[in-house]
């Protein structure tokens, strides 16, 4: 209820002015905070020992602000607290808080649910690189250890598929020739002949000559044009005379 009332203007030299505890006024931070909501998006933090370093993380980092250096393994090297088998170390995982822009996908793809946010919202600091937090926890000598393990298994795995790499290859080159022929069948008759019925006369060459010049063939008379009609002739006698 008190909070609803507005103070009355006063000077800051008017010795009554700390006395006025009532009316709308902000809190003596860093004494007095305001509770934390638990689902918000804050200061980022990695369970490194949850970690499955899948790199899931920084691949959807819109701002690319999660360096992570996988270091593979021959060999199972753990299990996180779901029962996750861990094949991967982590020589580098680094957040630089300074370019996070606070979306929280990276807690979101997380398998492991390693990565989450925490209620922590000032981290304020005089140095920017101050903001890169490192969670990753091997010594360089332990990573170089590491790495080399990593080479050795890769070369020895390489030397053990030599043999079946070279067997393979001769296996194809076998099957790759060709077949071989077959051997002439004999005919189990011998077919006869039959003569023709007819002799079969050669036509002689014709023999190219020289074309000769020709005259014009003349074009066929016409025929004669008949009339249409036949005309009647009287005989004499039968016209009558003239009066």
């Amino acid at each position: 209820m008190r909070a609803r009332k507005s103070r009355m203007p006063s000077s800051v030299r008017e010795q009554n002015y700390f006395l006025l505890q009532e009316g709308i006024s902000t809190i003596q931070y860093p004494h007095e905070t305001i509770p934390v909501p638990d689902n918000g998006r804050y200061q980022l933090h990695n369970e490194i020992d949850d970690c499955i370093v899948c790199d899931k993380c920084a691949k959807v980092c819109p701002v690319n602000c999660i360096d992570i250096e996988p270091i593979k393994s021959a060999e199972e090297i753990g299990k996180t607290s779901d029962g996750t088998p861990k094949r991967i170390y982590a020589a580098k995982f680094d957040i630089d808080m300074a370019k996070c822009c606070f979306c929280g996908l990276c807690t979101t793809v997380c398998p492991t649910e390693c990565l989450t946010m925490t209620k922590k919202y000032d981290f304020s600091v005089f140095d920017v690189k101050e903001h890169n937090f490192v969670f990753g926890d091997m010594s360089e000598a332990l990573i170089k250890e590491k790495k080399e393990g990593w080479e050795e298994h890769q070369k020895n795995k390489a030397a053990a598929a030599l043999p079946a790499l070279v067997a393979t290859a001769v296996s194809d080159d076998k099957t790759e020739q060709p077949p071989a022929a077959p051997a002439s069948v004999k005919p189990m008759f011998r077919p006869k002949m039959m003569k023709p019925s007819t002799p079969v006369v050669a036509e002689p060459k014709e023999e190219k000559t020289e074309a000769k010049e020709e005259a014009p063939p003349t074009p066929p008379p016409s025929p004669a044009v008949r009339p249409v009609f036949r005309p009647k002739i009287k005989p004499p006698g039968s016209i009558p005379p003239e009066s």
